[in-house]
């Protein structure tokens, strides 16, 4: 289906549907799969947190006929997904060892040798490293996937903005 051919309304709830999905995968592998996220990880969060509800807003405007409001949030909605997607080549990058992350990110350590040990390191809270990958399909890890999902997310709200704000002109 061409992306003009579709309505304010669908694009919104496309994306909306999307980023739950999205944020929904992740918490599965966090909760389920047991992959424990790094600091980036969960800032890449952060985008798809806010944008859920905005996406969820314009669908409820364009549902009542006001597409130029949804075109609007619509905009705000890909730029937090564009923004989401910079944090995930950014995570890719310091997965891939093409830059440094931040401190915060550097890990636990070595892995404890005993018991005790291993509740003390336990006690302390110790951060999974950024710059290590725990996941990997086809080679592209769950920072990698959220670049491709929030970049797409990004491209469908754009245009249906781009849609919504046009169609007001005339």
């Amino acid at each position: 289906m061409e992306m003009h051919k579709i309505s304010v309304q669908t694009a919104a709830l496309v994306v909306a549907l999307g980023a739950f999905a999205t944020i929904a995968g992740a918490w599965w592998f966090e909760l389920v799969a047991g992959l424990e996220p790094c600091p980036l990880c969960l800032e890449q969060r952060l985008p798809y947190y806010v944008g859920i509800p905005v996406a969820v807003a314009a669908f409820a405007l364009a549902r009542s006929g006001r597409s130029w409001p949804a075109g609007i949030l619509l905009a705000v909605f890909a730029l937090l997904m564009a923004y989401g997607t910079g944090l995930g080549i950014y995570h890719s990058g310091i997965e891939w060892q093409w830059w440094a992350g931040p401190a915060a990110c550097s890990g636990g350590g070595e892995i404890p040798s005993d018991a005790a040990s291993l509740l003390g390191s336990l006690s302390e809270g110790s951060i999974p490293s950024c710059d290590e990958a725990p996941w990997r399909l086809f080679g592209l890890s769950l920072a990698g996937y959220n670049v491709l999902l929030s970049a797409a997310l990004a491209l469908i709200a754009t245009a249906s903005a781009c849609r919504a704000l046009v169609m007001r002109g005339h």
